[in-house]
């Protein structure tokens, strides 16, 4: 035999010194528990490269070099093709000898482990239906308890165990025994609790991947893996695999001979462990474990619906209070804060959460409020330290000593539930101290030394040892906290709400006053259009009388045009103020209806001869009033000038937007600009056009005159 083969010396002293057990690499132990066989093979070729326990006598004397699949007698390759044997893979072979062979790939090597079958003569079909009827019970099972008392017996029947605990996990990863089953002549440990030491951070992630663990003999000297230079070999997954030596001396201050842990996993945490103890010496098969690790499975799913049911119900229950609560904070009058409503329902408010005090606290001063509460200097100092957090996030703690320096202030009151809002108001839940009595296996703060950088020994003692936990109230759960932020949302919206209703209505009577505004406007514009209309009339027949009496002649003929020019304004602020709109019109519905007159005014050949093109422009009535002005001139320019000698001719009118600027054009086909005029109208015009912020042009029609007007819509 290679002397490298050869077992080395490996003992366990009396006093474990470990340091810093948090780092300790138990997934690299480097060696095996001695009842189970390791062969270590490449998985290109499957020869044997280094192996751990009694090789030599279970598979022959020439084990290292050897074909795995010929040690073993069966196809390896065939097992392991097409199947994932990453972390947390296993592939089990057919039974060699009286071992059960598991394949396992690590790192760059194929692992083979052999635990001894065992003498359990259960049949998988006997199992199977046990298993069933258990997992029937779990279902009937309503409350958790009535759920764990159960599973601890059954899991003591399916192991064999003298005890078996069902160990939860707590949120500071210290754990507690909620049910058990044990032999009677052993001391109980339900309801104690175990310090979080007790299972370092890396055992936790090694319960998740692998999810069963035992050790039929503690007192065991490992096996090594040979020969050297294979100790780094991870064997997280081989159920084989050494224990820690700190996690032996742990057991055995338990007075423990064999133990055995099934992890219970929901939603892909470590929810809990099955905890099985034994005062000698047992074997626990891979059979066995695997229907352990199917019941925890089944564990695992009920106790996720019993939590789950728990917090529907819970939820179901806080729903219904906001639905009450709803009404009153969405109704009038929420813009104007919390205290109405604490003085309405602050009784309602303080039992959803099952607060034993409720405060609104504002600008120094306690508004409203129910149940006790600490005095008002208090309340405001945490009010004002609340405000300088400069977090508008729900503030929530059990231990509000914790968070807040003077929270001695507050008395009896360390859990607090608190909302602050922008306009300086708090909402404020208080929980009396809920003085806690925990009885602890063994005294947990010898668990930990004092120096950081001390070696680490498992504790020695186990016996009861109870502790008087205080500064603490009952913890807010989850779905209480939930709860409070959807009311501080429907808080905030209800305001927001009010608010939006008092504008509207603020709008609303505004715009109520606007329109009677306008409406005395219009009719007193309508008044002083018919003052005008009627003024303008009398200087129109008078102007008709003077050209009478002065005969024909250029005098005449210069009464006539202003005659003409008057009535195009009298069209022009009649068209106007028939609009219903006094501050914004249509300009083209305007200026249609201005065309049209002028075409009556002007007889059947001019009428037949318009035409009009006006796009929809909306304008300011002031500006409207100038456009139809200038409109209208151009149009008796053109009736005047452009056709001399003629009875008529084609006049078009367009009216175009170009995003803020509008253009009118008036174009005929007739002498041009040799027919324009220089008179009294054509500087009228210019002054309108300047007045507007416009400009005018005239251009060849190619035949005939266009002028074109440009001007913006606004001001």
């Amino acid at each position: 035999m290679d002397r490298s083969t050869a077992p080395r010396a490996f003992s366990l002293p009396d006093a474990v010194d470990l340091t810093v057990c948090d780092r300790e690499p138990i997934h690299i132990p480097g060696a095996i528990q001695p009842h189970g066989l390791l062969l270590v093979a490449d998985p290109a070729t499957f020869a044997v490269v280094a192996g751990a326990g009694a090789l030599e006598e279970i598979v022959g004397p020439e084990w290292l070099g050897a074909s795995l699949p010929h040690l073993l007698q069966q196809d390896i390759a065939a097992l392991v093709d097409g199947v994932h044997l990453g972390p947390g893979g296993t592939v089990l072979g057919t039974r060699f000898l009286d071992y059960d062979v598991a394949l396992h790939r690590t790192d760059s090597w194929l692992l083979a482990e052999l635990e001894p079958v065992g003498d359990d003569r259960r049949s998988a079909g006997e199992i199977l239906a046990w298993l069933d009827t258990i997992a029937t019970g779990f279902e009937r099972a309503s409350t958790l308890t009535a759920l764990c008392d159960p599973a601890a017996v059954a899991f003591r029947a399916l192991t064999g165990f003298d005890r078996v605990m069902i160990y939860r996990f707590l949120d500071d990863d210290a754990g507690r025994v909620i049910a058990e089953d044990r032999d009677r002549s052993l001391d109980a440990f339900l309801h104690h609790h175990f310090p979080a030491s007790d299972i370092p951070r890396q055992a936790r992630a090694l319960y998740v991947r692998n999810r069963t663990r035992a050790i039929p003999n503690i007192t065991y000297a490992p096996a090594p893996i040979r020969p050297a230079g294979f100790d780094t070999i991870d064997l997280s997954d081989v159920a084989v695999r050494s224990v820690s030596p700190i996690h032996l001396q742990y057991l055995r201050n338990m007075g423990v001979e064999a133990s055995a842990s099934i992890s219970i996993v929901k939603d892909g945490m470590l929810w809990g462990l099955i905890a099985c103890h034994h005062h000698s010496p047992r074997l626990l098969p891979r059979s066995i474990r695997a229907a352990c690790s199917a019941l925890a499975g089944g564990l695992a799913r009920q106790i996720r619906a019993k939590e789950e049911a728990d917090d529907y119900r819970e939820r179901l229950t806080l729903r219904g209070e906001e639905d009450l609560l709803r009404p009153i904070l969405m109704a009038d009058g929420a813009e104007a804060g919390l205290t109405p409503v604490v003085k309405l329902r602050g009784d309602d408010l303080r039992r959803m959460f099952g607060a034993d005090g409720l405060a609104v606290v504002d600008q120094g001063r306690i508004t409203a409020a129910s149940g006790a509460f600490p005095d008002v200097a208090a309340l405001t100092a945490f009010a004002d330290w609340l405000e300088d957090r400069d977090d508008r996030a729900l503030f929530s703690t059990r231990e509000l000593a914790t968070e807040w320096r003077d929270a001695a202030r507050f008395g009896i009151f360390t859990g607090v539930l608190a909302m602050r809002f922008d306009d300086g108001q708090s909402l404020v839940w208080l929980r009396a101290e809920q003085i806690e009595e925990v009885e602890w296996a063994g005294n947990p703060h010898k668990a930990i030394p004092h120096d950081p950088g001390a070696p680490l020994r498992p504790r020695q003692s186990f016996e009861s040892w109870r502790e008087q936990v205080r500064g603490r109230s009952r913890r807010w759960t989850l779905e209480q906290l939930e709860a409070a932020r959807r009311l501080q949302r429907l808080i905030r919206d209800g305001r927001i709400a009010g608010d939006l209703r008092r504008l509207n209505r603020e709008l609303e009577r505004t715009g109520l006053e606007k329109d009677a505004a306008l409406a005395q406007k219009d009719l007193l514009m309508r008044e002083v259009d018919h003052r005008v209309q009627n003024s303008l009339q009398l200087v129109s027949s008078f102007l008709a009388i003077q050209a009478r009496d002065v005969g024909p002649g250029p005098v005449a003929d210069h009464l006539t045009e202003a005659r003409s020019r008057l009535s195009a304004v009298a069209l022009v602020h009649r068209r106007l103020y028939r609009d219903d709109q006094i501050e914004t019109i249509h300009l083209d519905r305007y200026l249609a209806e201005l065309m049209e007159d002028l075409k009556s005014s002007l007889g059947a050949d001019w009428a037949r001869e318009m035409t009009l093109d006006l796009a929809p422009v909306l304008i300011p009535t002031d500006r409207a009033v100038n456009v139809g002005l200038i409109a209208a001139e151009l149009v008796i320019n053109a009736t005047k000038y452009a056709y001399p000698g003629r009875g008529s001719g084609a006049i078009d009118v367009v009216l175009e937007q170009h995003r803020n600027r509008l253009r009118l054009v008036v174009a005929d086909r007739g002498v041009g600009k040799s027919g324009l005029g220089e008179g009294f109208g054509s500087r009228m015009m210019a002054a309108v056009v300047q007045r507007i912020g416009g400009e005018i042009a005239y251009l060849d029609n190619e035949p005939g005159l266009r002028a074109v007007l440009t001007a913006p819509i606004t001001e």
